[in-house]
């Protein structure tokens, strides 16, 4: 089912999208069009540094000439590790520029990680931004038979049995021959859309990752799919100055397409975050437009804000109560009555202003994606004046599939209708199937992986869920994360974990309980609120020693009895224990896309929650 909307204006820049052979003739078409517009931008010795368009082309045209002459060519596949920076793009469109494929890799990633990526996509060469991140790269490309050449951004030590290339003095002895690596680059733009443009490994929530086979007009048509919302919904945008910051890992399919090619299609700037630490202060020092987040920020930054709110108290706990209940009664659908009219107006004077200039007051929306959204952290947004967009998707599809957009009526319980060019329906069983050009080609070297995932032109995405309605997307579940109980009930454990994780005492949480008579828990102590409570309390403010205080437990248990209240019996988690530590990409408790690893959560606290049902 496809919903249908009648278009507010001509979606002239994903035609143009739309049109483009391949991802370097899109970039340097935007480059001949803008050269001395500004395209990345990035913090160097405290002051930001902007690289323009005509600077990125003879920088990507320099490297990829550079690439070619070391033996990169056509088919070559070239590992990418680094920090979100401006070198990470003009690597990636270098790669592609020289005929490669790109394979972007986590800077999480192992020693036996980056192994497995480099053995199997057989990699001749990887880039790495320096020494910190080359201390599991170099050792793990020294185990395979093929990757013998490191191009590093930094100084890197030599390395008996490697090739080691420094970025700069590559790209400076082109220097000389700018003219003819302009015109080649231009030349060897010929790829077609279906042709391979990267490798994108998937975090792997429940074993080794898999590269996605991407080809151009994959990314190609989610930008563009992407970018018609935005002009159909928000404005025309065939104008450069959009800035996006960027903060999620680029070698997440989610970033590279939404957070680096989409701005590359809408001739827009990047800026690059210094880290979650500094991202406060970078959204209000460059002020982007937009922004790409996972809802695990979304609820760190809620909490945060309802804290502020909280100190301030008297009216400006008033003021949010009053922004809330108008933003649920508008997710509901219902029309606001004149004095909820009067008092939204004075919200928008007020509490909202104040909020949207901690963002740097330009924000046109975050959009959401990754993992499921609270539809209650939604609203909370909403209610303070940040649009969020909630978007769903998966690397095997580009990786966006459907979003939430204005036009198309917004809905904090679903992801929206499916993007332009998409094709959604439902299997029998409630597996949701995707059919469009954003769908990959398959697995990389996993005939037998492929054949299971695309079936007569359909990507049989492992999700369950339906279509509303009005034709949106309502995601449920992962087919293969639903607990069925011992009584062969259906349960989502998404749906539980989340409710859990609102309220304040609790960070994180999963919940466990396939063919057993109830659900139990792993929850993680929201930080700031256990220290808090042990100070009140007299207790010691320690993490772990908490752990096994009758008081502090009892007071995480009330947690989750109030979350029980709302949930059905098969639903209700009866009995939790605490974790020892946060679920982070660390402890392999998280990807790097921030998804809890639950079966690796299974191993580290299967016992003690087989306990649960014995004690």
């Amino acid at each position: 089912m496809q919903l249908k909307l009648p278009p507010l204006r001509p979606a002239a820049l994903a035609a143009r999208i739309d049109a483009a052979p391949n991802l370097v003739s899109l970039f340097l078409e935007r480059a001949a069009e803008q050269p001395a517009a500004p395209m990345l931008i990035s913090k160097q010795g405290g002051q930001w540094q902007t690289i323009s368009w005509g600077e990125a082309r003879d920088i990507v045209a320099s490297l990829s000439a550079a690439l070619n002459a070391i033996g990169i060519g056509k088919g070559d596949r070239v590992v990418l590790v680094s920090e979100n920076r401006p070198e990470w793009c003009l690597a990636d469109l270098a790669i592609m520029a020289s005929g490669g494929i790109s394979v972007p890799a986590y800077t999480t990633n192992t020693e036996a990680d980056h192994q497995h990526i480099l053995t199997n996509s057989g990699a001749k060469a990887a880039i790495v931004s320096g020494a910190r991140l080359a201390k599991n790269l170099l050792p793990a490309a020294l185990a395979t038979e093929a990757c013998r050449t490191i191009i590093s951004l930094e100084p890197l030590a030599e390395v008996q049995g490697l090739a080691i290339h420094e970025w700069a003095r590559l790209i400076g002895a082109r220097a000389p021959f700018m003219d003819e690596d302009r015109a080649a680059v231009q030349a060897r733009a010929t790829m077609k859309r279906e042709d391979l443009a990267c490798l994108i490994y998937t975090s792997g929530t429940g074993g080794s990752p898999r590269g996605v086979r991407q080809h151009h007009g994959a990314i190609m048509r989610n930008i563009a799919g992407a970018i018609a919302v935005i002009e159909q919904d928000f404005f025309p945008v065939d104008v450069p100055g959009e800035l996006f910051l960027s903060f999620l890992p680029l070698s997440h399919a989610y970033e590279h397409t939404a957070g680096q090619y989409m701005p590359i299609g809408m001739g827009g700037q990047i800026a690059y975050a210094e880290g979650l630490e500094k991202l406060a202060s970078n959204i209000e020092e460059v002020r982007p437009t937009f922004m790409v987040v996972v809802p695990r920020l979304f609820e760190v930054l809620r909490m945060r804000i309802a804290k502020q709110i909280e100190k301030q108290g008297g009216m400006a706990i008033t003021l949010l109560n009053q922004a809330l209940a108008i933003a649920r009664k508008e997710a509901k659908g219902e029309k606001l009555s004149l004095a909820e009219k009067v008092i939204d107006q004075a919200l928008e004077r007020t509490i909202r202003k104040s909020i949207r200039a901690k963002f740097g007051g330009r924000l046109r929306a975050m959009v959401a994606g990754g993992a499921p959204l609270n539809p209650e952290v939604g609203i909370f947004f909403t209610a303070i004046g940040i649009p969020i967009l909630q978007g769903y998707g998966q690397t095997e599809a580009g990786p966006v599939i459907s979003c939430n957009r204005p036009r198309a009526k917004l809905k904090m319980h679903t992801v929206g209708p499916p993007l332009d060019g998409v094709e959604v329906k439902i299997a029998p069983d409630g597996e949701i199937l995707v059919r469009g050009e954003l769908v990959m080609d398959g697995y990389w070297m996993n005939d037998a992986e492929s054949h299971k995932a695309l079936k007569d032109g359909w990507l049989y995405t492992g999700d369950i869920g339906h279509l509303d309605k009005d034709g949106h997307l309502v995601i449920t579940d992962r087919k293969k994360d639903i607990i069925v109980n011992d009584k062969g009930d259906n349960v989502a454990p998404q749906r539980v974990e989340g409710m859990l994780t609102l309220q304040d005492e609790i960070a994180q949480a999963m919940v466990s309980g396939d063919k057993r008579p109830y659900l139990v828990g792993v929850v993680v102590p929201e930080a700031e609120w256990a220290l808090a409570f042990a100070r009140d309390k007299g207790l010691p403010a320690d993490l772990h020693k908490l752990q096994n205080e009758p008081e502090f437990v009892r007071a995480i248990q009330a947690a989750v009895d109030r979350v029980n209240q709302r949930l059905s019996v098969i639903e209700k988690v009866r009995r939790v224990i605490i974790a020892d530590e946060p679920f982070s990409t660390d402890n392999q408790q998280l990807t790097p896309s921030l998804k809890i690893r639950r079966h690796v959560l299974r191993q580290v606290y299967g016992d003690r929650l087989d306990r649960l049902y014995k004690d």
